[in-house]
Order: structure tokens, then sequence, then C-alpha cells
């Protein structure tokens, strides 16, 4: 029988939004700061010759351009201030996580509580300080090799470098701020919008090549029939779990005894989420987005990555697998589900598994389980990933909204979705505290005292 807090979760409605103030003030926040975010997209990198730029992304717009410019919201085509976006706090936010786990020092930070927590999340920035200014001067220099800046010189490249760092500083300050004040993972949200910014353009220039006869109809048909099964098939799995029965023994606390419980651990599908994906396409496009801007004037050893590791090369699609299946095994076993914390967690809590013996026998279950399991969650990964890396280069469709951006945006409508449902259900429970109150108070009057 379903308990009172999943009945009243069923019977949630989207009307009680009206009277949840302090979620709205939330949403308004948040979209506040979404708008600001999309308004320095538009603010371009001073020194930058804007028809030259105008020209090269037209022309780059069909290859790896025009998938950098989706996914940082169109901000690399008219390098924006935000040209970077929130890619090197989020490069850096793996980076310290995957030290946590390996360094002893970085592992007894994280057992000092709230205090380890912000000299971690100072070492993040720190981090993210340092890859900002070696993508922005990377950016800088492809952009004079380019032909793209009207003075070129030390004092131009100065001058992209302070922008883009300061650019992407506030975007995670902003991130930072949803997070805490708004609603929603405030990083994700940032990347979610850069890319349901760009979809409606990318959409135009689908169907334009469709009326003009470029595309045959049935092709079109085909690619929003698939973006639709895609979709749906990341929601299941990324609701699909493996659960696994846990058993409490009877235990005694003074002169009571309760009976056991048993309830259930769950492990996803795929417990790594969207962060193989978005690690391996970040390694991937590094040296495709200096060559982007650097034209043709690439070395030989650029030259040579590009010819075997360039997109839609076999060399690329088979590393970009490998990739995407290596860093869902580890980021799972280092950070995600990590088997000994929570074998450790059961046996301090009294809980095991029927036929299993605590301790390092439960540990090497969970290990096995794990393992299973992220074969189907690896897989799934990698299928969503390639699909639209096959369907540009063997179709030329050029449609953009890939696998990792349908990996992103689902998440993260689904995250938010939960969050505001968690919102309005903690605001019908603080309504029907505050009239179980209310009641309480007009039933206790003045007490009359009582006839011997």
């Amino acid at each position: 029988m379903a308990s009172a807090a999943e009945q009243m979760a069923a019977n949630l409605s989207w009307s009680a939004l009206g009277k949840a103030t302090d979620l709205r003030q939330r949403i308004f926040f948040t979209i506040g700061l979404l708008i600001v975010y999309r308004i320095g997209t538009y603010i371009p990198v001073p020194g930058i010759d804007g028809l030259a730029l105008r020209e090269f992304m037209d022309e780059a717009a069909a290859g790896i351009g025009g998938m950098l410019n989706m996914f940082t919201g169109g901000a690399i085509s008219r390098m924006g201030i935000f040209a970077l976006g929130i890619m090197p706090y989020i490069s850096a936010s793996i980076i310290v996580q995957l030290l946590t786990t390996m360094l002893p020092s970085m592992q007894s930070l994280r057992k000092e509580g709230e205090a380890g927590r912000k000299k971690i999340n100072q070492y993040t920035r720190y981090g993210t300080v340092a890859l900002a200014i070696f993508q922005a001067w990377g950016i800088a220099v492809s952009l004079e090799a380019g032909d793209l800046a009207h003075e070129p010189g030390m004092f131009f490249k100065l001058a992209c470098v302070i922008t883009l760092v300061g650019g992407t500083m506030f975007l995670m300050w902003v991130g930072e701020q949803i997070t805490a004040r708004g609603i929603g993972n405030g990083i994700s949200l940032i990347i979610f919008v850069g890319i349901v910014a760009e979809i409606p353009a990318a959409l135009a220039q689908f169907f334009s090549q469709g009326r003009s006869g470029a595309i045959h109809p049935g092709v079109i048909i085909g690619v929003i029939l698939m973006v639709v099964a895609v979709i749906a098939f990341v929601v299941f799995m990324e609701r699909a779990l493996r659960k696994i029965h846990i058993q409490y023994p009877r235990r005694q606390v003074g002169m009571k005894i309760y009976d056991g419980g048993s309830s259930h651990l769950p492990i996803k599908v795929n417990p790594a989420g969207v962060i193989p994906a978005i690690f391996a396409s970040s390694l991937l496009l590094l040296p495709t987005t200096i060559a982007t801007f650097s034209g043709q004037q690439t070395g030989p050893v650029m030259s040579t990555i590009l010819a075997y590791f360039g997109p839609g090369q076999p060399l690329y699609l088979l590393f970009f697998a490998g990739m995407i299946a290596f860093f869902t095994y580890f980021y799972t076993a280092n950070v995600a589900f990590k088997v000994d914390d929570v074998a450790e967690n059961l046996k301090n809590q009294n809980g095991f598994i029927p036929g299993i013996r605590p301790g390092k026998k439960t540990e090497e279950y969970l290990e096995h389980v794990v393992n299973r399991v992220l074969v189907i969650g690896a897989a799934y990964l990698v299928a969503v990933c390639m699909l639209p890396e096959v369907l540009r280069n063997e179709l030329a469709v050029p449609f953009y909204f890939g696998g990792t951006s349908v990996l992103i945006v689902v998440s993260v409508t689904m995250d938010t979705i939960n969050q505001v449902q968690s919102h309005l259900l903690a605001h019908q429970y603080e309504g029907l505290i505050e009239r179980s109150q209310l009641r309480g108070k007009k039933r206790s009057g003045p007490k009359v005292p009582s006839r011997r």
C-alpha cells in the first residue's frame, strides 16, 4: 500500500505553483541569470574582425564548427565573451574529483566535512582558471593565425585571454548562484540553455535544405523519428535501475524489540550520467578546435592528427567509443559508485544481502553486479553518442542535436522537473502542518476547572 507521502506526490498538481511564493522567486531568479548569460553570448571579444569571422564560420558550419557553435550556445560563431563556455569548470571538476579518489591527501580533505568541501571547491576554481587561460591563449593564437584579428599582437592576445577567462569565471559564479538560490543545477542549466538556444536555427537550416531538394523528404521524416526514438530511449535508460535486496536483522533498543526490515539498493544502469560523453568530447574536440581557427596553417603533427582522428574518420569513431566506455567504468568505480564504501556502510548499518556475507564478500558481489550492469550502460552511451556521428557523415545531414546534447538536455530536464516537484511537495507539507497547528489552536480554549 502506498504511503501518505507517495499518495500526496501522486496527487500533486502544478496549479500549486501559484501558491508557492518561494518556488516562483527561485524560478524567476534562475530565468533572469540565464537571460544574462544569453545576452553575454552576443557581446564580442574586442579586436575581432566580425565580417571575416562570419564568413569563416559559414564555411566551417558544415563540419566541426557547427557542433562547437551549438554546444557553446552560438558564442563561438560570434566569438562572444562566453566563447569558452563553462567547459573549463567542468573539466576542472572532473579532474579534481578523480584526484580526490586517487590521492590520499585529497581523500583526507573529503572526510573533513564542510571545511574539506570548501577546500576542494577552491582547488576546482584554481584549476578552472588554469584551464581557461590555456584554452583562451590557444584561441587567441589561432585567431591571429586565421587572420581574424584587426590588429594582431601581444595586446590582442592579452585582451582576448582576459576577456575569455573573465567570461568563464563569471559563468562559474552564475552557475553557483543558480544552484544555491535558484532551481536546478546551475552549471547543467547553462549548458542546457546553450544547446536549446541553437536548436531552432539548426532545425530551420535542416528544413530549408529539404525545401530546396538538397535532402530527400524521407530522410527528414526518418531523422525526426530517429530523434524522438533516441529521446525516449534516453529517458528509459536514465530511469532504469538494478535493485539489490537488502535485509536488516531484528534489533533491540532498550526494552523494545524492532522487527527486521528490508529495502533495496538501487544501482543505475548509467551511474556516471553524461560525464563520460562530456569528457571524451572535450578531449577529442581540443585539436579540432585549434585547427578550426588556425585554418591551413597547421603543422605536420596537427595535420597527421586531423587526418586520422578528424570527425567521421574510423579511428576517430573507434577512439571516441573507447574513451566513452573507459570513462564510464573509471568514473563509476572511483566517483559515482564506490563498492567498498557501499559495502562498508551496509556493514555499519547491520544490513546485508541475503546469501552474501558482509564485508569483503559483499564488496566482491557488488563489484560483480556493477561491472555487468555497466556493460549495458557503456553500450547505451556509445550507441547514443555514435549514432549522430554516423548520421552526419553517411547522410550528410547538418543536424547537430547529437548524442551528448540529447543526454544533457534530457538529464537536465528530468532533474529540474524533479526539483520543482520536490519544492511543491515541501510546500504542500508546510500547508498541511500550518492547517493542523491552526486547528489545534482553535480546539485549545480556556480550561474550565473540573468539579470534584
